[in-house]
């Protein structure tokens, strides 16, 4: 809005020629980052007092195993701590990206329309279970089919895109590139087409990032900070490739309008550091699934349009190992006849049976993440 509101005002006065610094993608990011940082922390206080009205407070789940403290024992003090803060990091995106996005720009609103997506499905969720007290929420089943219509809606929206890919190293060939294709981290000249199976690897993609998100989110500013360091990772990876330039001279697609999706991260960057600042230990408020998956389905969708999906699983790391602690403690409890193979799962909950603080594993948690964001966005060159 901000920027066409810009253009219009340079046309009808010529003299306004600084208003010119808003076509810039790093100017508008980085406006939108500010924005909705500010943003957040205006709704915090606003939507805690708001929540705690409501009695909108996070039940803590007992989960008993073999000579070990239960779940409720460890964090049972956190009970009755506001959830649902996710409502606060979306709103947050969501006017921070109306104001500095290109409104034009089909990828700003396919983006949008994903955040927007998830976290009604989140939402959805957490409304069920603070509305009938004993409720899981959202069935699974239900869940996992409005993921994958999602997904579904994302990989059709990518097949029938006019524009395509211009690819070099295809061009060179002779060869045809669409978002069917699959790049390879560190290889060059493979790039295979996926066809028909297009559509189900992006609704796993899209599926498994934001479950892997949601898992994740079991300390206080866990999620949002692995979150926040993925998106500043990805805000690099959207801003070359969005560049004929930069993506020519790195070996991989131009993604036409890519450079949209830098500001949607730069929304997200400031709207997770907004809710950080009321998330970080001890927590005043959760972001509940909303949050979690929303900001999972986003990481996910951005992944997918910049053909980088593959590259995910190393800069989402934290959340990859998350979901595979879940995976194999699920896997060994049933065939092994009820042995684990962690205290407990997600693994973050494993090393805090261990006896390590719980700012300690998160403060980790980051350093590990920080480290596969830098490998993830050093791998660009080295392929």
């Amino acid at each position: 809005m901000i920027y066409h509101l810009a253009g219009l005002l340079k046309s009808v006065f010529p003299t306004l020629g600084f208003l010119r610094i808003l076509e810039y993608i790093t100017v508008r990011s980085a406006a939108a980052l500010f924005t909705a940082f500010v943003l957040s922390l205006l709704m915090g206080p606003w939507l805690i007092e708001a929540l705690k009205r409501l009695k909108a407070g996070q039940p803590i789940r007992k989960t008993v195993g073999e000579n070990v403290r239960d779940l409720s024992e460890m964090h049972g003090g956190k009970s009755g701590t506001p959830t649902m803060g996710g409502v606060m990091i979306l709103l947050s995106i969501l006017i921070s990206a109306l104001l500095f996005c290109d409104l034009t720009s089909p990828m700003a609103w396919l983006i949008m329309l994903m955040t927007i997506g998830f976290g009604a499905i989140g939402f959805s969720d957490d409304y069920l279970k603070l509305r009938l007290r004993n409720s899981r929420g959202l069935p699974g089943k239900y869940k996992l089919l409005a993921q994958a219509a999602l997904g579904a809606i994302l990989a059709v929206f990518l097949l029938w895109q006019p524009m395509g890919l211009s690819y070099n190293i295809a061009q060179q060939s002779g060869a045809e590139f669409s978002y069917a294709n699959l790049i390879v981290p560190l290889v060059k000249q493979w790039s295979p087409s996926l066809g028909a199976f297009f559509v189900p690897f992006v609704i796993l993609v899209l599926c498994s990032t934001s479950n892997a998100v949601n898992l994740t989110d079991g300390l206080d500013g866990l999620a949002i900070g692995c979150t926040v360091i993925g998106a500043m990772a990805f805000m690099v990876i959207t801003y070359l490739l969005g560049r004929a330039d930069y993506s020519v001279y790195l070996n991989f697609p131009y993604v036409p309008q890519g450079g949209e999706l830098t500001i949607v991260l730069g929304a997200m960057i400031g709207a997770g550091l907004g809710f950080l600042w009321f998330n970080s230990h001890p927590a005043e408020i959760f972001m509940g699934d909303t949050g979690s998956l929303a900001l999972g389905g986003v990481l996910g969708s951005v992944a997918v349009i910049i053909k980088q999906e593959l590259l995910l699983v190393v800069i989402g790391g934290i959340f990859v190992i998350e979901a595979l602690s879940v995976l194999l403690q699920v896997g060994s409890f049933k065939l092994r006849g009820g042995k684990r193979i962690f205290r407990m799962a997600p693994i973050h909950h494993h090393f805090e049976r261990g006896g390590l603080h719980e700012s300690k594993i998160i403060i980790r948690f980051w350093i590990v993440a920080i480290l596969l964001a830098l490998i993830g966005i050093a791998s660009l060159k080295l392929r």
